[in-house]
């Protein structure tokens, strides 16, 4: 099962899908991102609230960000951009329950951290990654998008369909 490969890059195309060019301006290759770079980006939420003081942005409420087939929603998305003022992202958050599909995977946990300067993604909370009828679940999933290794921790369960 190729779960932990394909949903760090799933989730790192949700977070990376806030700021398109910052996926292209990152470095990083994921296999998934071509499959959506370059389409629109929309995030609709109830409410948005932006604050140039502390270079924060934040969706709440019924938070939806979705860039071709692939859907991150919460009910808060933070985007917190770089001290510097120059647009770059530096972390994304989302927060409160957040799912993360495609037409192929699922990942499910209770908040979700992307730390672009690190390259890491950290999800927590009843953590769930499904592939098809594969599924991993833990308490904590973290995965590092420039070396593409992932670990769960805590009360680890796999299920891996054999049937063909």
């Amino acid at each position: 099962m190729r779960a932990w490969g394909s949903i760090g890059s799933l989730l790192a195309i949700g977070l990376l899908a806030a700021h398109p060019a910052l996926s292209q301006g990152t470095g990083l290759t994921l296999g998934g991102v071509d499959s959506v770079r370059g389409l629109p980006v929309e995030i609709r939420a109830d409410n948005l609230q932006v604050d140039n003081t502390t270079g924060e942005t934040i969706f709440t409420g019924n938070a939806v960000l979705g860039q071709g087939d692939m859907r991150l929603a919460a009910p808060v998305i933070r985007i917190i951009y770089a001290a510097s003022g120059d647009g770059r992202i530096q972390r994304l958050e989302a927060s409160g329950g957040v799912t993360l599909v495609t037409a192929e995977e699922a990942a499910e946990a209770q908040n979700a951290v992307y730390d672009v300067d690190a390259g890491l993604v950290n999800m927590r909370g009843s953590v769930i990654l499904t592939q098809g009828p594969n599924v991993v679940s833990g308490d904590v999933f973290s995965f590092n998008l420039r070396t593409g290794q992932g670990r769960m921790d805590g009360n680890v369960r796999t299920i891996i369909q054999t049937n063909p």
